[in-house]
C-alpha cells in the first residue's frame, strides 16, 4: 500500500516525537541523529543564517523542515537553504519544492552511502549544491549535478560562491570545541 502526504502528515501528528520522510510510498522513522552529528549541523546551520538572513538572501532551516519533492517524495535534510525569490513566505507545512542547497551530517548509525545517495536524489530533482559532512572522519563532500564530488578537510575552506557568494566557513570550524 503506497502511502501518500496526508498519511504522513496524520501520522507526525499522532506521533509528533518522531522525524518522518516518506520515500516511494513508505514512511521512514529517522533516528535521533547523535548529538556530534547534531553540533555540527547546528553550527553550520547557524554560519548560514548568520549570512544569509541580513543580506534577505533566502531561508536555512535545520532537520525538522520537510520538503516535498516533485517526486511526492516528502525529505527533510539535516540543513537546507531555499533562495528568496522561490519561496518569499514561510509555509506552515512542507515546502513543495527542492531545496537549492542540501546538507546530510553522518551520525553513528547513518551509511555513507545512503547518504550519498540522498543527495544524488535531491540534485536530480532540482538541488543545486548538496553537501556530506562526516564528523568523525573530518572530511566533507560537495556535490553538483554531473560532477564527481569536492572533498574538503581540515585546512580548507567550505563555499559556495554560485548560491552565497562571499559566504565561506573554515571546515575545521564545523568540528564540536574540545574544552580543556
Amino acid at each position: 500500500m503506497s502511502l501518500t502526504l496526508e498519511d504522513l502528515k496524520k501520522l507526525q501528528a499522532d506521533y509528533p516525537d518522531y522525524r518522518m520522510e516518506l520515500i516511494n510510498g513508505e514512511v521512514q522513522v529517522m533516528s535521533p541523529s547523535g548529538y556530534e552529528a547534531d553540533e555540527v549541523s547546528i553550527e553550520l546551520a547557524a554560519q548560514l543564517r548568520n549570512w544569509v538572513r541580513p543580506r534577505q538572501l533566502g531561508r536555512v532551516t535545520g532537520s525538522s523542515a520537510g520538503f516535498v519533492l516533485p517526486n511526492a517524495d516528502t525529505r527533510a535534510p539535516d540543513v537546507s537553504f531555499v533562495k528568496a525569490e522561490r519561496l518569499r513566505q514561510s509555509p506552515r507545512s512542507f515546502a513543495e519544492l527542492t531545496p537549492d542547497l542540501m546538507v546530510e551530517v553522518k551520525s553513528p548509525t547513518d551509511s555513507v552511502t545512503k547518504l550519498r545517495a540522498k543527495i544524488q536524489d535531491f540534485l536530480a530533482l532540482g538541488t543545486q549544491v548538496g553537501i556530506l559532512i562526516n564528523p568523525e572522519a573530518r572530511w566533507v563532500e560537495v556535490y553538483r549535478l554531473g560532477r564527481g564530488p569536492e572533498v574538503l578537510v581540515d585546512g580548507d575552506t567550505l563555499t559556495v560562491a554560485d548560491l552565497l557568494p562571499g559566504w565561506q566557513v573554515a571546515i575545521s570550524d564545523l568540528w564540536p570545541l574540545v574544552f580543556d
